[in-house]
Formats: structure tokens, sequence, C-alpha cells
């Protein structure tokens, strides 16, 4: 219980049920809120609503900012008849979509890019502008045979370019075949042939084994096709395969190629053979190949002397006899004496040099006048060599090879380089040779040498925090949400707290008033009690009351000191009453 002094210089007991005030904090801190802020100056009031709206204005940007989908490549390089049929099924589905800058590649929502991708693969998207053997499926009523014959090649054309689309390094490719019709006349049938035109990724090569690929994917496509007859270009117009022949002198990027990746290997293996001994990034090599490119052909033909009779070949063999009669009707002839009684030899041929009898007829002597001749041809061994030289031969190699000075550890623990001795210089020389497949014949040379190297300590240090990739992509991730809320955190803190809090601390007439006003609301409420007797009849006087004297001078109370009476109130309120 307080007793405050009154008007009338009598106490006055302001004890009043706390059920009868439950609803006056509430009121009360409205109305001094409110009384609060309609005490403000109008540009304090204005800096606070500017404060505020722009916080929420932060806010929902912030939100709307970071709900916003990150967009990912649907498709790229797509021709404009794709593009379009992409673009037109992407509305129907009702999916985002927009382009990347230069119109190169459609983009749509990163969480609907697979998704996306199914669903028109589905329906056949993005066709592509080459087409396949499809183009037999509409086959026409009425259609030529030359009409057939042109769709089927542009069905191939397109098959071959899809496949050779498939490798790695080929961005675009273009295959034209030239198919030439067969008649009936073997010898006059013409053999097809083909160009390919690729179109290579940028900073992509085609090696030397696929380029061969290339060609024998075409030439197995169409029958009776030689590897020879396809042509391989790129799209700077540069030939890629050349002759198989070799007929073309002039060296290639190939030949080139197939230098230095014969050289890198000898490179390799000197390395592979000296690192072991003197340690990783201790040797340096360099191996120079001259290799012959040229393509040699001769031809040789060989005769074998003439053969023994038993063992020769008898090609042809002609005989002719011719005779006069009786033999001792025939009168004698030549000059008289024993050598003309003898009768003839058996004549003969030289066969290397030696004479082989001629068989004469019947076994017995000629008559005389008679004529006999005997022609016999043999065969002649005869051996005809062709020998093509192969491509590629290596001339000569020259290598050279530095070898760094040996670190040994001294006896107080620093290391100290030492050159080689003439001993090991003189045996890895050895290795060096072995392992390159030293010729002496050939030419080849190899040189070691020992000298110290001279390498500079570079640290490489790390990559600072702010440059590694998984903490830039965190801090693109996070950007939004991160600066929003600082942003927030500044407006509330700048513009919106310190308005709030002068208007929290400035005490004015105004929230006396309401406080009063609020207990004047209370003290003039007359509801029946319960526990007050029950009314007097009218027309009888009866006497005040304890209960309505406290009222009355409640009532006067507030009217003669409304700030006391706030005072009480908020000490009944913040629990202070029992003081």
């Amino acid at each position: 219980m307080s007793h405050v002094p009154g008007a009338s210089g009598r106490p006055v007991h302001t004890e009043i049920k706390m059920s009868a005030l439950a609803e006056i904090p509430a009121q009360s801190a409205a109305a001094s809120l409110s009384g609060k802020l309609g005490g403000l100056p109008r540009a304090q009031m204005l800096r606070l609503g500017l404060g505020i709206v722009a916080f929420l204005a932060v806010v929902i940007v912030g939100v709307v900012m970071g709900r916003q989908a990150e967009w990912r490549v649907l498709y790229a390089n797509l021709a404009d008849k794709d593009g379009g049929a992409v673009v037109a099924q992407l509305s129907q589905m009702n999916v985002p979509y927009q382009y990347a800058p230069g119109g190169g590649a459609i983009l749509v929502p990163a969480d609907k890019v697979y998704d996306t991708r199914l669903r028109l693969a589905s329906l056949g998207l993005p066709k592509g502008s080459v087409t396949g053997f499809e183009l037999m499926d509409s086959n026409r009523f009425g259609m030529t045979q030359f009409q057939e014959r042109l769709t089927f090649q542009r069905g191939l054309e397109g098959e071959l370019t899809r496949s050779i689309q498939a490798l790695s390094s080929v961005q675009s490719a273009r295959v034209h075949l030239a198919l030439p019709n067969q008649n009936g006349f073997f010898r006059e049938q013409q053999k097809p042939s083909a160009s390919v035109l690729v179109g290579l990724q940028p900073g992509r090569t085609l090696d030397r084994a696929q380029l061969a690929g290339i060609i024998h994917l075409v030439s197995s496509s169409v029958p009776e096709m030689s590897p020879s007859a396809v042509s391989v270009l790129d799209d700077t117009g540069k030939l890629l395969s050349s002759a198989s022949d070799g007929t073309t002198g002039a060296v290639d990027a190939q030949q080139l190629q197939y230098v230095q990746q014969l050289e890198q290997q000898y490179n390799r293996r000197i390395l592979d053979m000296l690192e072991p001994m003197v340690g990783a990034n201790n040797v340096r090599a360099q191996v120079t190949a001259e290799v012959d490119f040229s393509l040699t052909e001769s031809t040789s033909e060989s005769h074998k002397p003439n053969q023994a009779p038993e063992v020769a070949a008898i090609r042809s063999q002609q005989v002719s006899e011719a005779g006069a009669g009786n033999a001792a009707a025939t009168p004698p002839t030549g000059v008289p004496g024993a050598t003309t009684n003898q009768p003839p030899a058996a004549s003969s041929a030289p066969i290397n040099g030696a004479s082989a009898p001629l068989a004469a007829g019947g076994g017995g002597a000629l008559a005389t006048g008679a004529k006999r001749e005997s022609i016999i041809n043999y065969e002649v061994d005869k051996t005809t060599r062709v020998v093509r030289g192969a491509t590629g031969v290596i001339k000569r190699l020259s290598a050279a090879v530095v070898v760094n000075y040996m670190t040994n550890p001294e006896d107080k623990g620093k290391p100290v380089a030492k050159p080689l001795s003439d001993q090991q210089i003189e045996k890895m020389t050895a290795l060096a040779r072995e392992s390159i497949g030293f010729n002496k014949d050939r030419g080849d040379s190899v040189n070691l040498m020992n000298a110290p190297f001279a390498v500079e300590k570079t640290s490489l240090g790390e990559l600072p925090i702010w440059r590694q990739p998984e903490v830039q992509d965190l801090a693109h991730s996070l950007a939004w949400p991160v600066g929003t809320l600082l942003l927030g955190a500044l407006m509330l803190m700048g513009f919106v707290r310190p308005l709030l809090k002068a208007v929290a601390s400035r005490p004015t007439a105004q929230h006396g008033a309401a406080a009063g006003g609020q207990l004047d609301a209370v003290v003039a409420n007359d509801t029946a009690r319960p526990q007050l007797p029950p009314p007097i009849k009218r027309g009888e006087p009866q006497p005040p009351t304890v209960h309505e004297l406290r009222l009355t001078d409640a009532r006067q109370l507030a009217k003669d000191n409304p700030m006391a009476v706030a005072n009480i109130v908020k000490s009944w309120v913040n629990g202070e009453a029992g003081a």
C-alpha cells in the first residue's frame, strides 16, 4: 500500500487491484510509443521512414537474388534450324531460357540442364545439320533410280560425317563421295574416291594414327575404294593425307612429326639409363636424327651359265636328214687315202665348253651323199629382282649428353658438388651409346660432358587464399546472401536503430498525459464487482463507503498530479509495489 498526500492534506490510499489494471501495460506502451513518435520532428520522422523502407528493400532484393537460379549451357554452336526447334520446344515445356553473349549458346537454369536434355533427346532434338540414312525413310512413290542412288549417297556421306565428328579432335567435318556408275565392261569400270574436310578443335591436331584411321574408315565404308583414293584436308585447305606411293618429294608435317617422335624416344632411352645413377634432373640429353625419306627402286636381271646336258632343260629340238640313194652307187669322192676311207665322226654342240656327241641316225654311219642337221634350243636361266628402299631410314644419329656434378656430403654434413671421374664418364658414355644403338659405320656420334648445373632455386609459393578456386566458388555462392545481410545490418544500425533509441529515451508530456488518461479510465470505471455491496435503492441516502472514498481520492490525484500516478502504475507493472 502506498500513501500519497492529497490536495486536502489527508493521505490517499491508492491501492487498486491488479485485475483491474491488467490491460494498462500494453495500452500504456502503445500510447507511449505513439506519443514519442508523434513528438519527433518532421525531418527525423522522414529519416526513420526512409531507413525502414531501405532496409525492407535490401532484404527483398537479397531474397530474390539469392533464389535466382544459376544459368548453365544447354546446347552450344547449334545450327539456326536446330536452335529454333529447341527454343520452340523449351517454350512449350515452360522452361526458362536465355542466350549467351553473342548468341553462341542456349542457357537454362542449372538444376534443369540434364532433365531438359533428356526430354529433348526423347523428342529427337537437336536433329543436327547432318542427316544420315534416315533420308531413306522418306522415299516418295515414283522415285527414279538416279534419285534413289543419290539419296543413298547422301545418307552414306552423312553417316561418315557423324562418325568422323565423334573424334575428340574434330569439331566439324564434311565428306564428299564420288561413286561412278558401274557398267558391264569390267575393264572400263572406274574406282570410287572420296574427299574429307575436317575442322579441328582449337589447339588440337591429328596425329598419324588418327589420320590413317579416318582414311581407312572412309575406304572401308565404300566397296572397292582404295585408301590411296581418300584425300583429307583441314579447314585451312592444307592436305593432311599424302600419296601412299611416296611420289611427293617434299617433306610434310607427318615426316617432321616422325623425326621428332624418334628423337624424343632416343632422349628418353638415355635418361632412363643414366638417371638412376646420378639422380633425377641431373641429366640433359639431346639427340639429332638424320632420316632419309627418299624412295629408291632398283631392277636387276642376271643370267646363269649353261648347265650340264643331263640337267639342262631343252626348250625345242629340230632334226633334218637328206639321203642320195644307195651307198654303193655313190662314187667315191675326196682325196684318196686312208683318211678318206674312214666313216665321218658324230657332230657335237658345245655346252659349257664341252662337246656333246650327236647321235647318228640308226646308230651307224651315214650313207655317201647323205646330210643330217640337228638344232637344239636349251632354256636359259634368268633372274629379275626389283628392290625398293624403305622410307624413314636413319642415316645418322648424334647425341649430346650433359651430366651434373655429383653431390656428396662432407664430414660436417654440408653437401659439396664434385666432378665425375674419367672411368665414370667412360662408362656412362658406353651406356648412352648402347641405349641408342650406336653404329660406327653409319657415322653416329655420342658426346658426354660432365659440368655443374646452374639451377636457380625458385620456390613456388602457394596461391593466395583469395585466388584458390574453391574459395572463389564459395565467395561467388555467398556473395548475395552475405552482401544483403551486411547491407541490411548497416541500414538497421546506421539509420533505424539511432532513431528508435532517441525515441525510446525521450520523456514527453504526452507520455504522462497518456498514462493519466489510462488511470482516469480505470478509476472512472464503475462496473459492479462481487466484493462491493449491492446497490442502494434510489432515493435513499447512504454514506460513502471506503472504496468510494478511495476512488474519489484516486481521481483527484490523477487530475492534480498525473505524473506521480503514472510512476506509481509503472512501479506496479515492474513489480515494485511491495516496496
